[in-house]
Parts: structure tokens; sequence; C-alpha cells
């Protein structure tokens, strides 16, 4: 059997050799260029270009996630949260909350309903566009209109901070999804007046002149503003984007700073930090390693603003900056699923630490964005862990209540548990599943991770082809070659199993380059076409099959999933195979409940089974010999909870009797040099894809036989 071989790029002067050779590529081939939006120069061009809203359809289970989404909280939450989300918004011209909320639900119904073609979501969406449309001030101004004076607190609405740059920013990004759904002209002439506002308005009324959020995510914006540039050319937006560059938070030079031992005196001190002009020893102190120092969703969106901004200036330091902050990030605050402890400050890596939702929403998105402009797969391997075990754990199966933060380590979610700094904020709740517990803005943000996933799955290339570079069922359409149609049906179980087929659906015979991710965790590879093996390489993680393809022509990807196990905090283990991560399978108790307190009704979960387990380090050194794998029946549709879960490992374990809770956390035991006899060894435990997990033991301690 021939082998894919592949070669990761490990460092960073190969990666800056990998965006120079794609960009001198792309200046020889510019086949593709009129069929799909490319950056235009000065600004570098991009490897893989995204495809109109709605041109990739979701297939399976994929979909069914998004059906979910449609009849729970995404498609409902006017009605389910009409004090935010209902007439008297800011953003529906009411005097209500006026702030970030609504803004972040259409960011995520928006791209469901135009992906789903589905009439009534796009309803829900329209009257957010027209308004915002229709009532854009002479001056370029969008947004709710300003009170003449500071409204009156009502608890739980953000009434207030209307002139905030930060919440437009949001509604940026909604008005160019919607023109990739539907190429109205009016928001290209409503973003040009907009853009012409800020550039007036910035040198006076800067980024944070109203609250620091929006220096922290300044590349938001400056992503709409090279976006509507490569649509219209007008010069005006690159002295805007270098505007924009100097009053945003200088990602790169923190994510560079080296280790120090100046420590933020407080959790809360990206509060305390200085507004722009930024005090330069400030920045310099700064760095991801600090537990307080950064506010982890700020983090999840500022990881883009260094490769958006390299796009213009074209600076090395920013592609270094982003892998810095990546493997800070990790050997700091990582946990197994891929994201970081930070609840709402960044809080180190036990494994009983928060995940906010709307740090995997946000991160997710910043991916996406990464990944287009690099075309390194280091970023679609991070991508697919978060979303592949993270991000369907954190909401109910009918994605009717969510966490406000998760851990890899969960063993009761009650008003009890206290492992954050969120805690005494929220009296309890920030665990537990819920419409508003924790706190609210999860509830409106959390809605854009499916869809833009989906959104993702498939490219244009730069060489006028077509990439996977993520995997899910589904289907695409797009123009390649000299303008032919094709259509692509992918077919597959993925991430629970190892094959990726591709039908191709062509208009005329025609060659093209198809792109592939061969990800960073498999070994032998194999790609076939119509059953006969591509004897072809693959480069930084992709193979490119440069060809002339048929109607009807089939590609077979195999990507063997191998067993391995990773080191966490305290010489913790976790098991890992594939893109997934497993977890130990515990049975819960769900118990609602209410306090009447401005929470609402919330659901606390209990574990109705034994589950102190631990890990022996000798099965560890040779997984293949003590785990099990196997592949349980599975029809394709929705898969994340323990009934439904497409595969399970088996394997032993070791009694743990000495774990206990605190608050109802389960702190690691203390276990150096315990070395356990037979009786302490469990002959088999169960380990199922932490995504299918609520209650979940990840990291586990290892012990000595």
């Amino acid at each position: 059997m021939n082998k894919v071989l592949i070669t990761s790029v490990l460092c960073v002067g190969l990666l800056m050799n990998t965006v120079m050779a794609v960009a001198q590529g792309q200046s020889n081939n510019k086949k593709n260029s009129s069929l799909y939006l490319q950056n235009r120069i000065p600004l570098t061009e991009k490897p893989y270009l995204e495809l109109p809203l709605g041109n990739i359809q979701p297939k399976g289970w994929i979909k069914d996630q998004l059906l979910r989404m449609k009849t729970g909280l995404t498609g409902n939450l006017d009605e389910i949260y009409p004090e935010v989300m209902g007439a008297r918004n800011g953003w529906l011209g009411g005097d209500g909350d006026g702030w970030e909320r609504g803004p972040y639900w259409i960011d995520g119904l928006l791209p469901l309903a135009y992906i789903l073609d589905d009439k009534e979501l796009k309803e829900k969406v329209q009257p957010w566009i027209e308004w915002t449309l229709a009532n854009q001030q002479a001056n370029g101004y969008l947004g709710p209109i300003p009170f003449d004076a500071d409204p009156a607190y009502e608890p739980g609405l953000q009434r207030g901070m209307r002139k905030d740059w930060w919440p437009k920013m949001v509604m940026l990004k909604i008005m160019q999804q919607y023109y990739n759904a539907t190429n109205d002209p009016r928001i290209i002439a409503a973003l040009t007046k907009y853009f012409k506002y800020q550039l007036e308005e910035l040198p006076n009324s800067p980024l944070d002149k109203w609250t620091f959020w929006a220096n922290r995510r300044g590349g938001d914006n400056l992503q709409v503003v090279y976006w509507l540039y490569n649509i219209t050319g007008d010069k005006f937006l690159l002295d805007l984007g270098e505007l924009l560059t100097e009053q945003t938070f200088p990602w790169s030079q923190v994510f560079l700073n080296e280790e120090n031992h100046k420590d933020p005196k407080s959790p809360w001190y990206f509060y305390q930090m200085k507004r722009y002009p930024f005090d330069q020893e400030e920045i310099a102190s700064l760095t991801v390693s600090k537990i307080g120092g950064i506010h982890t969703v700020n983090l999840a969106q500022g990881l883009k603003q260094p490769i958006i901004q390299y796009q213009y200036d074209k600076d090395a330091n920013h592609l270094k900056a982003l892998k810095e902050a990546m493997a800070d990030l990790k050997k700091y605050h990582g946990q197994p699923q891929g994201m970081y402890g930070g609840d709402e400050p960044l809080h180190g890596n036990k494994p009983t630490q928060g995940i906010e939702f709307c740090s995997i929403s946000e991160g997710m998105f910043s991916l996406e964005s990464i990944l287009q402009i690099t075309g390194d797969m280091h970023y679609a391997d991070q991508l697919e862990k978060i979303t592949y075990n993270a991000l369907p754990t954190q909401a109910s199966d009918d994605f009717m209540s969510r966490q406000y933060f998760q851990a890899a380590n969960q063993i009761k979610l009650t008003d009890q548990l206290q492992t954050s700094f969120e805690t005494n904020h929220h009296k309890g709740t920030d665990f537990v599943f819920g419409i508003l517990s924790g706190y609210p803005c999860c509830t409106s943000n959390m809605h854009q991770a499916w869809p833009k996933f989906v959104q993702n799955l498939w490219y244009a290339t730069h060489d006028g082809g077509v990439a996977a570079l993520l995997y899910a069922p589904s289907e695409v359409e797009l123009k390649v070659a000299d303008d032919v149609d094709l259509r692509i049906i992918e077919e597959t179980g993925y991430p629970f199993r190892n094959q990726v087929h591709f039908t191709m659906d062509l208009g005329q015979t025609a060659s093209f380059p198809f792109h592939l991710r061969i990800p960073n965790w498999t070994e032998e590879a194999v790609i076939t076409i119509n059953g006969e093996v591509w004897d072809g390489e693959a480069h930084q993680q992709v193979a490119i099959i440069d060809r002339t393809w048929e109607n009807g022509d089939k590609v077979t990807l195999t990507l063997p999933m191998l067993l391995k196990h990773s080191q966490w905090y305290s010489f913790s283990a976790a098991i890992e195979r594939g893109p997934l991560v497993y977890a130990l399978k515990i049975k819960e108790k769900q118990v609602a409940k209410n306090r009447n307190d401005g929470y609402g009704e919330f659901y606390e979960y209990i574990p109705a089974e034994e589950w102190k387990y631990g890990l022996l380090g000798s099965d560890l050194a040779d997984l293949d010999k003590f785990v099990e794998v196997s592949e349980n029946e599975w029809n394709g549709e929705y898969p994340w909870n323990l009934e439904n879960s497409p595969i399970s490992l088996k394997m032993r374990g070791v009694r743990a009797a000495d774990w206990t809770l605190e608050n109802d956390a389960p702190g690691l035991p203390g276990f150096w040099s315990k070395r356990v006899g037979e009786e302490d060894i469990v002959d088999e435990i169960t380990l199922v894809p932490y995504g299918c997990t609520t209650l979940r033991i990840t990291e586990f301690p290892v012990y000595a036989k």
C-alpha cells in the first residue's frame, strides 16, 4: 500500500516559505480570480477563498445539529428571551437593550437561515438588516440611536453604551454575511459610508472611548474593512485599516513577550490597564502565561488580529506571534479538548477550570479566518479538535439550554460548584445548564459556532480548484477551472469513522486541483481515485490532486486513527484517538431547579454511578494492547450523547478511592509514588467521545502497578 507522505509545518520559517510560495504561485495563476473574492494588492493573496453562503449544504448528523438549533434557542430566542431580543431592542429601533446581545444572536441566526434556506428564519433576520440600513444617519453612523441622557437601569438589559464601537463590529460581520448570501448592493453602500464615518471620527473618538472591548476586538472591524476593500478598491479603506491597527490592542507584541515576574495584581487586571494610547510598560509586562491578565473571549477574538494585520504589513512576526500564543495557551492554560481555562480571565490549566462558551464560538471563528489566510493546516487541526470535542457538550441535545462554563473534569454540576472567578457574581450558576445561568452573553453568542463551521467545510482555491480541509457529511456547489460547474457529495462517518468519500458531479470534463487536508494526528493516510491508489505526496499536510476530472469520479480518503495518550495537569493523562478526545462514561441524573432570583430554571447534574478511576502507567505505554475499540451501531444521525455514541473504548482502570470532591469539584488525588495492587485494578472501564458526555473525567491520575 502506498503512503501519503506528510510533512507538518513545525517552524515559523517553513510557514513563511509556504505563504510566500503560495503567493508567488497565485501571482502566476489567476484563473480563479474572477470567480471568488480574492485579496487585492497590496494585501497578500489568500490560498483559500470563501464560497457564497448557501453553496455548502450539511448532510447527515451535522444537518441534524443545525435543525436542532432551528427548533431550539437559535431559532426561537426572540420568543424565549424577548426582554432582550424582542421589539424593544435598540437594533430594531427600541429603547431596550442596545449593545452586543442582539447582534450576537443574528451573527449565528443569519448563516443558519441561509445554509438551511429556511424562509421562517430568514424572516426573523430581515428586520435587523432593514432597520440598520434604513436608519443609517447622514454622517454614516450605524446602530441604535443614542439617548440624550443616560437611560434608567433595568435589570437584565444593557441599555447604554449605544455609541460604543464594539457591538457595531458584530453588525459589520452580519452585513458581510448578508451580502455573501444575497449580493444586496445596499450593504456595500452602507459599509462604505460607515467606514468613511469611522475614518473621520476615530482620531477624536478612538476605539476604546466608550468601553475597552473595542480596542481588544478591533481585528473584527479590520477584517470587514479589508473585505470591503477587496470589493470596491477604495484606497481610503487602507488608511482606515492603519488607523484601526494603531488603536487596537497590540496582540502580536503581547504574544511575543518573554516570560517575566510582573504578575497582575487582580483577576480583573485587563479592566485596569490604560487605554489607547497604550502604556508600553504595561504592554511589555503582559504575557499569555499570566492568570488574570487577559480576558478569555478577548483572547479568542484577538488570536486572528495578527494574521488579519499580516495581510497588509506582511510582517512575519505576526505569524510567529500566533504560533507562540497557541503554544503558551496549551502550556499554561490548556485542556485536552483543545480549549483553555478562563472564567472569564485566564485561569490556568487545572482540569476543573471553566471554559466559557463564548471563547469557543469566537475561537472557532478566529481559526477559520486564520486558515483561509495562512493555509496552515495546524489551525485546521486545532479548529477540528475544538469543534468535535468542546463544542457539542456545552449545549443540551435539544439546544434549549447551555453551560456558561464547561471543564475537562466535571462530576457534579450544581450551584455549589465553586472553581471560577465568577462564582460570586453569578450565585453559583456558572456550570449548570440553563438559558440565563452564569452570564447571558453566551445565550446570545453560542449560535455562530456550528453554522460558520459548516460554511468553512469547503473552499475555492487560489489555483482554480476546490479544497476540503475540514470533514463532515456535506455537499458543495462551486465553479472551478474555466467557469465549470462542480458539485461534490461528501459521505462520511467522520469524526467517528476513518474514511471520507467524495463523488464528483461535473457538468463537463475539467482539469483542476482538489486539495485535501491530511491531519497531523494520522500516519500512512491513503487516497484512492476510482479505486486506484494515488501515488502523490502531501506537503505541509495538504494533498493536492491536480488532474483531469470526469463526472462520477470518486475519491476516498482513509485516515488511520491511532490511539495515544497526552499528558496534562499534575502529570494526569488523557486518551485520544484521531480527532477525538475520550472521557469516562458516567451516567447522570438531571435535577430541575428554580430559585426565582433572575437566573430562571436551570438543570443540575449528579453522577448515577462510580467515577473515581485512574489509569495504569503500564497500559498507557502500550494502548493498542490494552484498549479495545468498539464501533457501535450508528445510523449516521445525531451522535452527541451517551446513548448515541458511535464509538467507545474499553480498558482497565484503577480504583481511586482517595479522589474526593471539594465544593463539588473533583480535585486530582495526590498519587505521588503510590503503587496499586491487583485488588485495586478494575477489569473494564468505558470511555466515550468527550463531546458525548455531560459529566466526565478526561484527565486521569496515573498509577504504577
